[in-house]
C-alpha cells in the first residue's frame, strides 16, 4: 500500500512539473500581451499626432502646385528694368529715338551715299540735253551781249567740253533735289517725335520747291538786272569778253544762293514747330535780322550794292512770310489754368 502511495505521489509530481512550464509560459505570454496592450495606445497617439504634425505639411503642398499650376509666374523685379533699358536704345519715352555717335555717323555715310547716287543719276538722265541746258543757263547774258556782237568765250580746249559736264551735273541736282532733300530730313528725322515723322514727306516736297523757286527767282530777276549793271562799265576801249567757265562759276553760286535763302520761312516753321522760337520773338528781333540780311546779301553777291539789294530784299520779305507762318503753323503755347488764390490778397 505504501508502495503504490509512493508510485502516485511520483506521478503527481511528474505531472505538475509537466504542468509548470504551460502554466508559466501562459503567464509570460498573458504579460506580453498585456505589455503590448498597455503600449498600443501611447504608440497609436504618437501616430495620430504625427499624421496630425505631417497632414498639413502634405497638404500645402498639393495646394502651392496648383497655385503655380494655375497663376502665371510673376517676373522678378530684378527682370523689369532689363526689359526697359533694352526698349530704352531704340526709342526714348518722349518719342525720340536714341543713337549712338556711330550710328549717327553711318546714317550719316548712308544719306550722303543715298544723294550722291540720285544727283549721279540725275546727271545722266540731263548728260543727253547738257548743250541745250548750257545755252539756256547762258541766255541772260547772252542776251545782254547780242546787241554790241559779243559773246562768250573759252580759253582751254576742254573748258566747253567740261563746262557742259557740269551744267548737266547741275541740272542733275535740281532735278534729284526731292529725294535729296528727303534723305537730309530722315537723318534729322531720329530727333523728332513720332507724330512729328509723318510730315516728312510733305517737308520734303516744300523744301525742293522752295530751293527751285529761290534758283528761278535769281535766274529770271536777278540774273538780268545784274549783268545789265556790270556790262554798263564796257567803254570803246573797254569791251566785256566773259568766259564760259567764270560764267558757269558766278551763275552756279548766284543760283545756289538764292536757293538756300528761298528756305528761310520753312527753317523758321521748323523751328517754331519745336518749340524753339515763336512769331513773337521773330517780329521783336525783326530790326536785326534785316541787318543780317543785308550782311547776308553782301557776302554770297558781287561787291556791289544792286546784287546786295536784289538779294537783301527778297530776304527780308521772305523773313516777313516766315513771321506769318510760325504763327499759323509754330507751337501753340499751352495757357495756365486761372489760379483761384490771389497772391496779392492779405493773408487771413
Amino acid at each position: 500500500m505504501s508502495q503504490e502511495k509512493s508510485e502516485d505521489r511520483l506521478e503527481a509530481s511528474e505531472a505538475a512539473d509537466e504542468l509548470r512550464p504551460d502554466e508559466s509560459g501562459a503567464d509570460v505570454s498573458a504579460m506580453t500581451t498585456s505589455a503590448h496592450e498597455e503600449c498600443a495606445p501611447e504608440a497609436d497617439q504618437q501616430g495620430t499626432a504625427e499624421e496630425a504634425d505631417v497632414s498639413p505639411d502634405q497638404d500645402a503642398e498639393p495646394k502651392e502646385h496648383a497655385d503655380s499650376d494655375t497663376t502665371p509666374p510673376v517676373p522678378a523685379a530684378e527682370d523689369a528694368p532689363v526689359a526697359t533699358q533694352e526698349a530704352d536704345k531704340s526709342t526714348a519715352p518722349d518719342g525720340h529715338e536714341e543713337m549712338t555717335f556711330t550710328a549717327h555717323l553711318n546714317e550719316l555715310r548712308v544719306r550722303l551715299v543715298r544723294c550722291i547716287v540720285a544727283a549721279f543719276v540725275g546727271f545722266l538722265a540731263c548728260y543727253a540735253f547738257a548743250s541745250q541746258l548750257l545755252a539756256q543757263l547762258m541766255k541772260p547774258l547772252v542776251t545782254l551781249l547780242e546787241p554790241s556782237g559779243g559773246a562768250l568765250i573759252y580759253t582751254g580746249l576742254a573748258e566747253a567740253f567740261f563746262t557742259e559736264v557740269k551744267t548737266a551735273a547741275l541740272a542733275g541736282i535740281f532735278v534729284a533735289s526731292p529725294y535729296i532733300f528727303y534723305q537730309i530730313w530722315m537723318f534729322i528725322a531720329p530727333g523728332l517725335y513720332a507724330g512729328e515723322r509723318k510730315y516728312i514727306i510733305p517737308i520734303a516736297l516744300c523744301s525742293a520747291l522752295c530751293f527751285i523757286t529761290g534758283a528761278l527767282f535769281g535766274y529770271f530777276i536777278v540774273f538780268p538786272f545784274g549783268f545789265q549793271f556790270f556790262l554798263g562799265y564796257a567803254t570803246d576801249f573797254i569791251r566785256p569778253m566773259p568766259s564760259v567757265k567764270e560764267y558757269f562759276s558766278f551763275a552756279t553760286g548766284m543760283l545756289f544762293a538764292f536757293g538756300l535763302i528761298f528756305e528761310l520761312p520753312l527753317f523758321m516753321v521748323f523751328l517754331s514747330s519745336l518749340g524753339v522760337v515763336t512769331h513773337q520773338t521773330l517780329r521783336k528781333y525783326r530790326k536785326y535780322a534785316i541787318l543780317g540780311n543785308f550782311i547776308v546779301g553782301a557776302t554770297l553777291t558781287p561787291p556791289d550794292v544792286i546784287s546786295q539789294c536784289l538779294m537783301a530784299g527778297p530776304l527780308c520779305l521772305l523773313y516777313e512770310v516766315g513771321i506769318v507762318a510760325s504763327y499759323i503753323f509754330g507751337k501753340k503755347a499751352k495757357k495756365e489754368p486761372p489760379s483761384d488764390i490771389d497772391p496779392l490778397a492779405p493773408s487771413t
